[in-house]
Formats: structure tokens, sequence, C-alpha cells
């Protein structure tokens, strides 16, 4: 992934954002008190190699003026038809209101429907308000299964050629 969105370059995530990225996504789970989990739910962040790469799956980050202002990514899951998760989609306070999530959640579903999944799962917690918002305007469906002790709500959408049927 390079591209750009109103100043903001969402590009590949590389080795030297590791621990930038995992402090980012620390401080936004702080922000809404939720608990930072590097051993568990937080591991993929600082394993990107192994949890997003290696299984097939992608991880971005967003940078304003060289700044790392949000990530987003997705790997497949053995759960669903044919299915990943979107996981780490976070934005920094500041650039939050511009449309910059929206814009995200939409390449990943395009890149993931071209790479020919037929699933998209979120797993989010409601103090997120922002972000269920934005997957319930999305066209995600509430559904069971938190998989995520820190979370609350699981959503699904059908995408590619599952979604046409």
């Amino acid at each position: 992934m390079n591209c750009v969105y109103k100043g903001f370059r969402v590009r590949d995530w590389r080795g030297g954002d590791r621990q930038i990225a995992a402090g980012l996504i620390a401080s936004v789970l702080a922000e809404y008190g939720l608990g930072n989990e590097p051993d568990g739910a937080d591991q993929d962040v600082l394993n990107v190699e192994q949890a997003y790469w290696e299984t097939g799956g992608q991880f971005w980050v967003v940078e304003q003026d060289g700044r790392l202002v949000g990530t987003a990514g997705f790997y497949p899951i053995a759960r669903g038809n044919h299915a990943v998760e979107i996981r780490k989609m976070y934005l920094l306070p500041e650039v939050r209101g511009q449309g910059l999530g929206r814009f995200l959640l939409k390449a990943l579903e395009e890149t993931i429907a071209s790479l020919g999944y037929r699933e998209i799962w979120i797993e989010t917690a409601s103090v997120l308000k922002e972000a269920v918002q934005l997957y319930e305007n999305s066209g995600y469906e509430p559904t069971t299964g938190v998989e995520t002790a820190r979370c609350d709500r699981v959503y699904v959408k059908a995408i590619g050629e599952a979604a046409i049927q």
C-alpha cells in the first residue's frame, strides 16, 4: 500500500515503525480506558512479520508530515467463509473527524476483496463509539463469537462475490 489521502500518506509498515506503532495503539487504548496487552491481544503489532506478512495479511501505517498518526491491518482467520479480520485500526485524536477512518476502511475492504476473500470480521469495544458507528454505517452486521477479552462486539461483512450473491 502506498497512497495519499488529504495529506496523509498510507504506506506499508516497516521494521522501524514497530515501537512507534505499538506506542500509538497503546495511547489510543488508554484514551478509552482499555488496557494494552503486549503479551496478548496486542502482540501482533510487535510481531508484524509473523502475524501479518507470513499469514498473507498486511499492516499499514498512516503518516502526516513524517509522523505516524494511525495504523490498520488485516490477516486471514479460521472462522467464517474464506475470511480475514481487520485489526489495529487506530488513529490519534488530532487526525480524527477528517474522513481518514472511512478512507482506511474502504481501502482495506478493496484490498481484501482483490485478494479473493469473502468475509471481513472486526472485533471492537463499545467504548470505541466512533469505530462502532463507522462499522455499522459501512454495512457490518453484529454477530456473535467475541474472542478478545477487552472487546464486547464482533461484526461481519460479506465482500467481493460473496456480497453479490
